[in-house]
């Protein structure tokens, strides 16, 4: 006999209907998948069994073929354990057949029978293609995210075959639909003393979604404030709020969501990160890495300078196009990755530079410290700063202490930045193309010397331009100039570009 039921794999951050056949018939007992299955996903054939045996129900001697369509997309996982069984259960005639084509599963089985939660239900959830979708118990609020009033929740194998079979109840419907996740507390501003530059900076970050560089000495802050950045950004619009949720889901790093994920991420890697961790891959199974995982959000790099220069030059793809592309011999996929880069990093390997006096370093060496970040890296940072050590009398709470603009007022001012930028059609500054930044930045007379001058003295490259004026854009922006740009915008943006580069012993 033939049974057949929905359910869903993941490739990347996506999720693709695959439907689940079984075929039982005359022949020696056996069991064989076919279909593209990954290791994992034949090793269904010992856990359906098992399960099927501890739930009191009946294996069947006799030659059972599941197949898994379309048979060109390869399945990964082990999320296609229930369907298979219940398949199996459907085409040995333990229950009706029927009953399973407007129904969908998901979900990985113990050899006890239990139900255990897979990552990617999210994913998976939109792409089932049935009425009532069965999930384990332990992640249904995932899947009631994407199918609020049709996902049911079980905790056991034997528990869903009951329901189907009038034995018991049809296991029960999850009533937590798409609200939001509760919101985590964010690092205050106001408790970083002094570094007006860097709060400048700092600012103009959140409200153009603009790449920073921050270089100083070790205990300057720099971590501190990074750490601070995403307190200033605005909530998820519903578009972003889905996609970072999906991509979480897929990588298992939220657990159990009650919701949406609304806040932007915050993913910090260290230092000895991999490439594949941090654009993502695998071999059969392609998974997101850090920059997928930060799409929203922020990508904070401390300690750029040790970073293997392959990994950091993998980034400069990613960065312009907002996605990432991984492909491998068995499986390829694309994967959203806009995310806003924040960088840390000393001004050489001892960590005192040229300006503090104290440097130890050789020549040779803080050119070689410098070299690992290559210039086109380095023109995809639209603001690159240095952070000096903080006054004492400040650190101390000394006279003049206390006074700084808490992470609400200055988050409110970030706030109308992007909704004046959402008016030009882009979630904010530093996504305006050129012919954008013709219409909605055009330079004044002076500003336009400027820029002349800022090309030919080598300030700026022409990317370099181009990304000035979008950080002068969100300066001006942010005082409430909303005409072209004057002079002072571009000179300040210029001035937030170039400067830390002193601490290299010079160059730009």
């Amino acid at each position: 006999m033939l049974a057949a039921m929905s359910s869903a794999v993941v490739s990347g951050v996506d999720g693709y209907a695959v439907s689940v056949e079984v075929h039982a018939g005359h022949g020696i007992p056996g069991f064989t998948i076919v279909g593209l299955p990954d290791v994992s996903c034949r090793e269904a054939r010992d856990r359906v069994r098992a399960a099927i045996l501890s739930s009191g129900l009946t294996w069947p001697l006799q030659r059972v073929t599941v197949n898994l369509a379309p048979s060109g997309v390869r399945k990964t996982g082990a999320g296609l354990d229930l369907p298979i069984a219940l398949c199996v259960l459907a085409a040995s005639n333990q229950i009706d057949a029927e009953q399973l084509r407007n129904l969908g599963a998901v979900g990985e089985l113990g050899l006890d029978g239990s139900l255990r939660p897979v990552n990617g239900l999210v994913s998976m959830a939109g792409a089932v293609e049935c009425i009532d979708l069965i999930v384990p118990a332990g992640r249904s609020a995932e899947a009631a995210i994407i199918r609020p009033g049709s996902v049911r929740q079980a905790f056991h194998l034997r528990e869903v075959v009951d329901g189907l079979t009038g034995r018991g109840p049809l296991p029960p419907l999850v009533e937590i639909g798409a609200g939001s996740s509760p919101d985590e507390p964010r690092a205050e501003l106001a408790d970083v003393r002094g570094q007006a530059t860097a709060r400048l900076a700092l600012e103009i970050a959140a409200a153009g979604g603009h790449h920073l560089l921050m270089v100083g000495s070790p205990g300057a802050g720099k971590t501190m404030l990074a750490h601070r950045l995403v307190g200033l950004l605005p909530e998820l619009d519903s578009v972003d709020s889905l996609t970072v949720t999906k991509i979480h889901s897929v990588a298992g790093v939220a657990g159990p969501l009650p919701g949406l994920v609304r806040r932007p991420p915050f993913r910090a890697p260290h230092h000895g990160a991999s490439a594949v961790a941090l654009i993502g891959g695998g071999t059969t199974a392609i998974r997101p890495g850090e920059i997928s995982l930060s799409h929203g959000g922020v990508l904070f790099l401390d300690e750029l300078g040790e970073f293997p220069v392959v990994v950091l030059e993998a980034l400069r793809q990613p960065l312009e196009e907002g996605v990432v592309r991984v492909s491998r011999a068995a499986a390829s996929a694309t994967m959203p990755a806009r995310f806003q880069l924040v960088a840390a990093m000393n001004p050489c390997p001892c960590g005192e530079g040229l300006a503090l006096g104290g440097c130890r370093c050789s020549d040779a060496a803080r050119g070689r410290y410098a070299r690992r970040l290559s210039g086109p890296l380095l023109d995809r940072f639209d603001l690159r700063i240095e952070v000096a050590p903080p006054d004492p009398v400040l650190l101390l709470g000394g006279s003049g202490s206390g006074g700084e603009e808490t992470t609400d007022v200055v988050a409110a001012r970030v706030a109308d930045a992007r909704d004046v930028a959402r008016s030009r059609g882009v979630r904010s500054n530093a996504e305006l193309s050129a012919q954008e930044l013709d219409r909605y930045a055009p330079l004044s007379a002076g500003a336009h010397r400027l820029a002349e001058r800022a090309l030919v003295d080598g300030e700026l490259t022409g990317r370099g331009l181009r990304r000035a004026r979008t950080v002068a854009r969100t300066i001006a922006d942010l005082s409430g100039r909303h005409g072209p740009l004057d002079a002072s915008d571009l000179r300040l943006a210029i001035a937030l570009r170039v400067r830390p580069f002193s601490v290299f012993g010079g160059g730009r």
